[in-house]
């Protein structure tokens, strides 16, 4: 009896556990589809569609060619109109009239015209004899009186090689004087100032800043630093150099094998090759140099014919 009953209870209790797990995974699957259903709704919101992204970008982009193509067609249309030049087509061609081109400047230089032109402004025949166009001369467009006819392109070269030979020699006389200095000829003084140490190739005289006896090939002139040079005698500069011991200076060909040579300058205003004229500024008076520091400021000035030192001062005034 006990066992029968306990069997029933098992029983029981087997179809309770079925029946419970069967409504358990009911609810599970039906949650589960629930929440599927509700997480691909949720999806869609922020799915990114790049197929429509790529078809608007293609379609912009061919909507940007078509609008650069229609901006080049527009451009290339207007350069066309531009070009155009109805005139130059017209007065090239025997047949058109062109009513217009009395009243505008021809185009073209060659292009000539017979000696009449009449009211109508139309153009000449074209096919006259070259040879008659060139002793009656050209028309003007404008005016209708006959210009003379145009030389030719040797004339015009013999011509211009002519004025140029003129003008060459003009410019070569002016730019290149006769130098002539002679034996009789006077020096000026390129600065006013005492001579501090004589010219002397005959015998040797005292340097105070060497502290020694030498010869001197020249006069040493005092001077104030900042003074202006001016040329002893017109001449062409044919050395601008620097010296250890005189510092810069500048060499002018007087003429006759003459020379000159003038010393511890600065602010030099003349270059090789040049002309000067007596009296020109044509330095400063710059610092000693070292072997002149004792002696101070100074103007070197030498005299030479044909490279032979002479004595300046039997040559200034």
């Amino acid at each position: 009896m006990r066992r029968t009953v306990r069997r029933k209870n098992f029983s029981k209790e087997r179809i309770i556990m079925a029946a419970s797990s069967v409504i358990v995974l009911g609810a599970l699957t039906g949650a589960g589809i629930w929440l599927r259903n509700d997480r691909s709704v949720q999806d869609n919101g922020y799915v990114v569609d790049l197929s429509e992204i790529e078809d608007s970008t293609a379609a912009e982009a061919a909507k940007e060619e078509s609008e650069n193509s229609e901006s080049l067609l527009r451009e290339s249309r207007l350069t066309d109109d531009l070009d155009y030049d109805p005139f130059f087509q017209e007065t090239n061609s025997g047949n058109v009239e062109n009513p217009d081109a009395s009243e505008s400047e021809s185009m073209s230089e060659g292009t000539e015209k017979s000696g009449d032109v009449n009211q109508g402004g139309t153009d000449s025949a074209r096919g006259a004899d070259k040879e008659e166009k060139k002793a009656e001369g050209k028309t003007d467009s404008l005016t209708g009186e006959a210009a003379p006819a145009k030389a030719s392109a040797a004339d015009q070269a013999a011509d211009g090689a002519l004025q140029e030979g003129a003008d060459t020699q003009a410019i070569s006389t002016a730019m290149q004087p006769a130098l002539s200095f002679g034996d009789d000829d006077p020096l000026v003084w390129p600065v006013v100032g005492n001579v501090l140490v004589n010219y002397s190739m005959d015998k040797t005289v005292y340097f105070p800043t060497l502290d020694q006896y030498k010869y001197n090939p020249a006069i040493i002139i005092q001077a104030n630093q900042g003074d202006m040079i001016t040329a002893a005698a017109a001449g062409k500069v044919i050395s601008v150099f620097e010296d250890p011991q005189i510092g810069k200076a500048v060499t002018m060909e007087l003429g006759g094998g003459y020379e000159i040579t003038y010393g511890q300058l600065e602010g030099i205003l003349v270059s090789e090759g040049s002309y000067v004229a007596m009296g020109d500024m044509i330095a400063q008076v710059a610092a000693p140099t070292k072997y002149f520091s004792v002696e101070g400021t100074n103007v070197y000035f030498k005299l030479t014919k044909d490279g032979e030192p002479l004595n300046p001062m039997t040559r200034l005034k």
